[in-house]
């Protein structure tokens, strides 16, 4: 009788193998949110499910069929997770889990809502609000886990500390300063100029320039995130990880940073 509750009988090893995954399946999760990657993921999962289910009922043609598939989808699953799985092991390669940043800290238990962020993220916005207005086309990338050393030896060199004129007059059509990318590390400006990579995504829609797919270069090469101020429209665009992240006003784009930037 007591042989079927052995299942309970739980070591301290087993909790923390199922946190473990549980902690993996999140973060994966969270990388192909929002993504097309999402749906394959989801169909692993069913397939993972359905495979598991064959081998605990003993149909064993089934089981073997999808156990082959499975076994030989991992080749597969590297291709067309490329972006992905590059996302993720950049993720934990840069983690300091002395960082504002750091992985441990974006779960809700352990995160500090009401820490600041020492980015003045209101001068940005209200940097880029004018430009927009002016029709001036901008760059702006801000640096968090991962250096942009090998970027910002592409631009000139500065140390200034973030001032709403200063990010307008740099961007200004007659400036020398407004080509290329502005590199902003906590405060401070610490670059212009900069030569980004550009994104091979040809699933970018067409109306987006070159600036559009600098900043979507440096998201997928590293945890920075960007800002697009049109010089067609004046609109600003919000880029992370690769995405165009949306929202619906300047205030929830404001809070949408500060939250990003703890």
């Amino acid at each position: 009788m007591l042989d079927s509750f052995d299942f309970l009988d739980l070591r301290f090893l087993d909790i923390l193998d199922i946190v473990l995954v549980a902690v993996l399946l999140y973060y994966i999760y969270k990388l192909v949110k929002g993504t097309a990657a999402i749906n394959i993921f989801i169909g692993i999962a069913v397939i993972y499910l359905v495979w598991l289910l064959t081998q605990l009922l003993r149909m064993e043609m089934l089981s073997t069929i999808l156990g082959q598939f499975i076994g030989a989808g991992m080749f597969a699953l590297i291709v067309v997770f490329q972006q992905e799985i590059r996302k993720f092991l950049l993720m934990v390669g840069s983690t300091n889990f002395r960082s504002k940043n750091s992985i441990f800290r974006q779960f809700k238990f352990l995160k500090i809502e009401d820490e600041d962020t020492r980015t003045d993220v209101e001068a940005v916005i209200g940097a880029c609000e004018n430009m927009g207005k002016e029709r001036t086309g901008a760059l702006i990338v801000i640096q968090r886990n991962t250096k942009l050393d090998f970027v910002k030896n592409t631009g000139d060199k500065m140390q200034i500390e973030i001032n709403q004129p200063i990010i307008e007059a740099v961007f200004f059509k007659n400036s020398t300063l407004h080509d290329g990318a502005m590199i902003i590390e906590d405060n401070t400006i610490t670059a212009t100029r900069v030569i980004l990579p550009v994104s091979n995504d040809r699933k970018i829609p067409l109306r987006f320039g070159l600036r559009h797919r600098a900043a979507l270069g440096i998201s997928e090469k590293t945890d920075a995130i960007a800002l697009v101020v049109s010089e067609e429209t004046g609109k600003i665009s919000y880029i992370k990880n690769g995405n165009f992240e949306f929202y619906d006003s300047i205030q929830e784009l404001t809070h949408k940073i500060k939250k990003d930037l703890r």
